[in-house]
Formats: structure tokens, C-alpha cells, sequence
């Protein structure tokens, strides 16, 4: 039995580890490092309640609050602020995508980090406000309004051409 568990635990964590990635490091506005360390945490906490986890209706769901809790516990922290300064960012390969998708991971991360998890749960993980709301431990009001107010701020960060990063 314990076995099989740790089996189902494996296989779920296989299948999601890259998921949950590509989520922290749209939190993280790019750092991965700091996503790494977060998915980490994330797949250490289920396993400790995989037995309760893998009841739920949802795992994939759990794991996703799991890490957007884990990364707004993160932001709390005071040390949390500090950045390397004499170190540059990975570079990803030519393509056209790339320098969208660096100019929106640089717009989020400019973002107070509730709106960057609001932002990614609602747009990038498609929740709804209510599963938002759990995920984030807040009201459905509450996240409306923060969507709201954080759509707006990217808009100003994106600037006047936001037109040019829409997809024809």
C-alpha cells in the first residue's frame, strides 16, 4: 500500500513538475531559480499530504494553490526583495516569441506580487474568479478588483503599442 502511494505520488509529480514550472516562473517574472525552489516546496508539502491529496477531486488544482501560496508566503519574507545586480538573465533561443515574451515577463515582474498571482491564476492557469479566490485566499470581490487594477497597470507598463503584442 505505502508503496503504491509512493508510486501515484511519483507519477503525479512527473506529470506536473513542468506545469507547476512554467506557472512559478510567470510568478517569478523569470527568475528560475527562485521558481525552481518554489516548485520544490510545493511537490515537498504534497508529498507530505499526498495520502489526503490524492483523495481530492482536483490534485492538479491543490498543487496550483499550493505553489501560488508558497509563492506569496515568499514575498512576504523581507529577503525576499533581493536581487542579484552583477549577473545577467538567461537568454532563451531566436524566435520570434522571444522578445514578447520577455517584454511580458518583465512587465509582470514589475507587478506587486498578489497582482502577478491574480494575473497568472486568471490569464495563464484560465481559473475562474472563485477558484482564484481559494487559491489566493481572498474574496471573489476582492479579485475582480485586484484583476482589474493589475489589467490596467500592465497595460501602462506595456505602453501606448500594446497593439503590437497581439497576436494577428
Amino acid at each position: 500500500m505505502r508503496q503504491a502511494r509512493a508510486d501515484e505520488y511519483a507519477e503525479f509529480a512527473a506529470a506536473r513538475t513542468g506545469h507547476l514550472y512554467r506557472s512559478a516562473c510567470l510568478l517569478t517574472a523569470g527568475d528560475t531559480h527562485l521558481a525552481e525552489d518554489l516548485v520544490q516546496e510545493t511537490l515537498g508539502r504534497l508529498y507530505v499530504r499526498w495520502g489526503r491529496v490524492s483523495r481530492a477531486d482536483n490534485p492538479a488544482g491543490y498543487a496550483q494553490t499550493v505553489l501560488t501560496r508558497a509563492f506569496l508566503t515568499h514575498q512576504r519574507r523581507r529577503s525576499s526583495g533581493e536581487r542579484a545586480v552583477d549577473v545577467l538573465p538567461e537568454r532563451a533561443g531566436a524566435g520570434a516569441d522571444v522578445s514578447l515574451r520577455l517584454t511580458l515577463v518583465e512587465a509582470l515582474g514589475r507587478l506587486p506580487a498578489k497582482d502577478r498571482a491574480v494575473l497568472v491564476l486568471r490569464y495563464w492557469e484560465d481559473r475562474s474568479v472563485e477558484e482564484t479566490a481559494r487559491a489566493m485566499n481572498a474574496s471573489s470581490a476582492a479579485v475582480r478588483t485586484r484583476c482589474v487594477r493589475a489589467l490596467g497597470r500592465l497595460r501602462e507598463l506595456l505602453g501606448e503599442d500594446i497593439g503590437e503584442y497581439a497576436r494577428p
